[in-house]
């Protein structure tokens, strides 16, 4: 088993940074790839951007590539996104997830475990 915490959602302006953070716990954090996802109101969960177990090989969604970096402390048990330039469009609950292999996937389908989401609101 894998239990995930998201932190760090908030009401911020367009333009501002956030981060957020997913602290793991229940299983060795650094042999799992990781995931962000994001949900809006009356839309599909979708793809944010994933990272392997070491944090050598990360992938993006094109809405988010180059304003958003994904990123992990496996000696903190931790992951995070780094979320910059934000827009209004990127309102949405976001979710950490971990699948119980170590390589990275955009496919929600192979996660196996999820946090319980923190909501990130930006204002125009």
């Amino acid at each position: 088993q894998v239990q995930l915490v998201e932190s760090g959602g908030g009401l911020v302006q367009a333009g501002d940074s956030l981060r957020l953070s997913c602290a793991a716990s229940g299983r060795t954090f650094g042999t799992l790839g990781m995931g962000w996802f994001r949900q809006a109101p009356g839309q599909d969960r979708e793809f944010v951007a994933t990272i392997n177990w070491t944090g050598t090989t990360t992938a993006y969604a094109d809405s988010v590539k180059g304003r958003f970096t994904i990123s992990r402390d496996n000696a903190r048990n931790t992951l995070y996104l780094q979320m910059n330039s934000l827009k209004p469009e990127d309102t949405a609950v976001y979710y950490c997830a971990a699948r119980l292999r170590s390589t990275m996937t955009s496919s929600s389908r192979e996660y196996a475990y999820w946090g319980q989401g923190t909501q990130v609101t930006v204002s125009s």
